[in-house]
């Protein structure tokens, strides 16, 4: 397959609304965790304590989604250059590393999202009880 400028550069636009999207739930997850910070030095009560737990989690998986999202970002403009000096055989592996560290990134977002889902869980039950 012949690599085009065009097609590293298809992914800027999907890379950066990826962060953007990542970059809002990091902000919603922070101002939760103030709220429930709140809450929990009124009372120190177990569903908030596993709330808590979850929202650790969340926040490391959400680093690592950035990250990755970031280092894919980076390898796709580093792949441009590649082509641009017409080194196409580097520049083929690294937008082939690019990619798997974009699937990487999705697929750590999927994780993100099924903890979040278990964490809107604990709170409905809470509110049940």
């Amino acid at each position: 397959m012949q690599l085009s400028l065009s097609i590293p550069a298809l992914l800027f636009p999907a890379i950066s609304l990826t962060m953007l999207a990542y970059n809002a739930r990091y902000l919603a997850i922070a101002a939760l965790i103030r709220q429930l910070h709140k809450q929990f030095e009124e009372t120190s009560a177990p569903p908030l304590k596993q709330q808590i737990n979850q929202l650790r989690k969340r926040l490391g998986i959400i680093k690592n989604m950035q990250a990755t999202a970031i280092i894919s970002f980076l390898l796709a403009a580093v792949t441009m250059f590649l082509i641009y000096v017409e080194m196409t055989g580097w520049a083929n592996a690294v937008f082939g590393i690019s990619l798997v560290f974009l699937v990487i990134s999705l697929i750590l977002s999927l994780l993100e999202v099924q903890l979040s889902t278990k964490a809107l869980g604990i709170q409905l039950k809470n509110m049940e009880n």
